[in-house]
């Protein structure tokens, strides 16, 4: 089945992002959430993005306007799901709310629809199980920010169907996107791989080996990344990264994927990062320079 008409489920930093992408690239998209505030900033965001955009000569006045009239929003799922050949969850990574959510998409959404998870890291398997399709149930991790990340990580769970998967890929193609395919296991390819150095680098601060700056600039200028690892934990938000490290953890039974104790913590703290306004560093201020919080935090 041809995809054409796309719904979103969540209209938060990821969700709006996907929104935007799909919209710009000509798909009608119905953005989702209970929320009318979120809608109200995710449309205002998705503006705002676009108008960079054309700012930077990636498209024109004539695009935003496009864009913005293939969005429509609303604030629940049955009624809004049934006319979408390709429904993308981006709630929150939480696996209790994820699996509500998808029944309420199975029951709601047309026979031969696709259903997709923007999961970083909770097994598509065991959303599909909830529904009454697994074999049309796949993985679609955007990468943040969406508009600009080439990268979608498709997860094919237990159950799903080769050829929707290759229907996904084919669309994130068509997206200009990089699809890379990935088999269901406890944090996939990009935070399995990406979690433990964020982790790791927790720790060398936690244990006393080097600061915040030092840590991030040795990966920066060591190792060619474009932002250090506890800088981008905090663009992640410190919450989410605890919560994929104990998805692997529980996964894997493997103590290397346990959340390091200063980040169990920080969390605690409310010290989530850049969303919370401080984390490994200071967002408070209205500067583009961040302000370390601690050269060595306890």
């Amino acid at each position: 089945m041809a995809i054409s008409r796309v719904a979103v489920v969540g209209a938060g930093t990821m969700g709006n992002g996907i929104a935007h992408v799909f919209a710009q690239y000509g798909y009608p998209v119905t953005l989702i959430d209970v929320s009318d505030d979120q809608l109200s900033r995710a449309l205002d965001t998705i503006g705002r993005n676009l108008d960079r955009q054309i700012k930077k000569g990636v498209l024109q006045e004539a695009d935003k306007t496009k864009t913005l009239q293939n969005i429509v929003t609303g604030n629940y799922i049955p009624g809004n799901v049934g006319e979408a050949d390709l429904i993308v969850e981006a709630a929150t990574e939480n696996e209790a709310l994820k699996l509500k959510i998808f029944k309420e998409i199975d029951a709601s959404a047309k026979q031969g629809a696709v259903l997709a998870s923007n999961t970083s890291s909770i097994s598509i398997t065991k959303i599909a199980a909830v529904t009454w399709r697994p074999g049309r149930v796949v993985g679609m991790h955007f990468m943040n920010p969406v508009p600009m990340m080439k990268l979608v990580e498709v997860i094919s769970g237990y159950h799903t169907e080769k050829a929707v998967v290759d229907e996904v890929v084919a669309l994130s193609k068509a997206l200009d996107k990089v699809p890379c395919v990935v088999n269901d296991y406890p944090g996939f390819i990009a935070n399995r791989i990406l979690m433990p150095m964020i982790n790791e680098a927790a720790y060398a601060l936690h244990e006393g080996v080097s600061g915040v700056a030092e840590i991030d600039t040795i990966m920066k200028l060591g190792m060619a990344h474009p932002m250090g690892p506890l800088q981008l934990a905090d663009f992640i938000g410190l919450d989410v990264c605890c919560s994929i490290l104990n998805v692997m953890y529980e996964g894997f039974k493997n103590p290397k994927y346990a959340p390091c104790p200063l980040l169990v913590n920080m969390v605690a703290a409310g010290n989530l990062g850049k969303k919370s306004g401080s984390g490994f560093y200071d967002y408070s201020g209205e500067g583009k320079d961040l302000v370390i919080n601690s050269v060595f935090l306890k």
